[in-house]
């Protein structure tokens, strides 16, 4: 990653739709806002239904590959790839239904699974990004011989729970050595009553202590690591194919990790460890070593697919709401560009929606108070401005700013009222409350190969 970012552009302001993994893959499939498409949680994925990057470049002529994760609906949709290779759909179609239930959020019981799972070993999701490293060198080392251009869809699926670590990259890091999570004692992050509804719902926290909190930040350390292992794997194999100078490269993530910052684990809030993501462009025409300012999302990934390939599609394009990487690589920085984030899943009580610009990032909870925070000053997200009633001018201003900002996009409290709407019906297809809380229960997607073991399990 390193090597790619010096060959290449770092956007260091970089933030995901949403920070979930469902519902940020169908805004980075279709460029364009959760609240718009409908995909709200992990129980709505993509399914084919809106036009994706991938059908228009396919459409084109390109030959498009998914290899790896993708947690859309089914491989069964139309999902815009020519092939979809090692594939990772949501669990039956259907996904993490109890994420649905946010009217009436019971303590989610895979805590103390997850915090005792931490450590050095491999597990079936290293061993699934061993095979999609594998699989994506085949894959590019076959397209040297052809004259078709392409795309490729490359997901790993670490740094995920488990926090489990292959050995060697475990080893990397002292346990003992790593700071402590950022506000873990005072748990500084629970002083929003959403932050605390969350926190409750994902009943992480108390399981750990002092022992398996270092343990936990040294795997996922190690994972790191380990995918940086696996994506060098995938620009070597780009490389001895002779297509590298050809060929556009973007690395980044669907979310990032808390990590017991503010006492908190996985993603689901709108603090920078969750919601901001790494972004990484290099290739022909992008400026080599610099790192942007402008705030950029996984909502300018399919305008930047099209930029790549000299592809036009007026329709599509009119329900894009981002830009090209391509463009944004070689202007001037403009900070006072938005970024947007939003979140309607598991353990929330009401919808949540981010704004950042500049120094400011402005957190809006539909029906609650909203948070404020300077980057600038306080970068570790440490003094809710909007909570303290400073009476300082620059905070009103600020407020105000966010609040209007926000609004140019979506009048949050209607989206709020929208999204219940749909996942009231969506409860109801499934069967009902019981059976969301019964049948689809699991900590992380199944990889591909134990879905199969399930599936003929339950066929038999």
């Amino acid at each position: 990653m390193d090597s790619l970012a010096a060959r290449g552009t770092a956007f260091t302001r970089a933030y995901t739709p949403s920070p979930i993994c469902v519902s940020a893959r169908a805004s980075l499939a279709c460029g364009d806002y959760v609240h718009n498409l409908g995909y709200w949680d992990s129980a709505t994925p993509y399914d084919g239904a809106r036009r994706s990057w991938m059908h228009v470049l396919r459409d084109g002529g390109l030959d498009v590959a998914s290899i790896g994760k993708l947690h859309f609906r089914s491989g069964q949709d139309d999902n815009g790839f020519t092939e979809e290779i090692l594939p990772m759909h949501v669990v039956g179609g259907i996904g993490w239904a109890i994420g649905l239930l946010r009217k009436d959020p019971q303590i989610f019981e895979g805590g103390r699974e997850l915090a005792a799972g931490v450590g050095s070993g491999p597990t079936r999701y290293t061993d699934y990004d061993r095979d999609i490293a594998a699989a994506a060198e085949e894959w590019i080392a076959a397209r040297a011989a052809q004259d078709t251009p392409w795309s490729a869809f490359v997901s790993f699926v670490s740094p995920h729970f488990p926090l489990m670590a292959p050995d060697a990259f475990y080893e990397l890091y002292d346990p003992a050595q790593l700071e402590w999570p950022i506000g873990y004692d005072e748990a500084l992050g629970l002083q929003h009553p959403e932050i605390e509804a969350l926190a409750t719902f994902y009943d992480y926290g108390p399981h750990f202590d002092a022992e398996t909190v270092r343990r936990a930040k040294a795997a996922y350390f190690g994972l790191v690591s380990y995918v940086d292992a696996c994506v060098g794997r995938v620009l070597d194999a780009l490389e001895k194919s002779g297509q590298a100078e050809d060929t556009i490269v973007i690395f980044t993530s669907d979310h990032g990790e808390m990590l017991g910052d503010m006492g908190l684990w996985t993603k689901m809030v709108m603090y920078e460890q969750s919601a901001g993501i790494p972004m990484i462009v290099a290739g022909p025409g992008v400026p080599a070593g610099r790192r942007v300012e402008t705030p950029v999302s996984l909502l300018d990934i399919a305008p930047t697919a099209l930029d790549a390939t000299g592809l036009t599609d007026a329709a599509f394009t009119a329900g894009c709401v981002g830009g090209s990487l391509l463009e944004i690589a070689v202007a001037e920085n403009d900070p006072d560009r938005t970024a947007f984030s939003e979140y309607h899943d598991g353990g929330s009580t009401t919808g949540s929606f981010m704004v950042r610009w500049g120094q400011w990032k402005y957190i809006h909870y539909a029906g609650l108070a909203p948070q404020l925070f300077d980057l600038e000053s306080d970068p570790l997200e440490l003094k809710d401005l909007a909570a303290a009633a400073s009476g300082d001018p620059a905070v009103a201003v600020a407020l105000s700013e966010g609040r209007r900002r926000l609004s140019a996009i979506c009048d949050p409290d209607a989206v709020n009222r929208r999204c219940f709407e749909d996942q009231a019906r969506r409860i109801a297809e499934l069967g009902g409350e019981e059976a969301c809380r019964k049948a689809y229960l699991f900590n992380h997607t199944p990889t591909p190969s134990e879905q199969a073991a399930l599936a003929m399990t339950q066929t038999r």
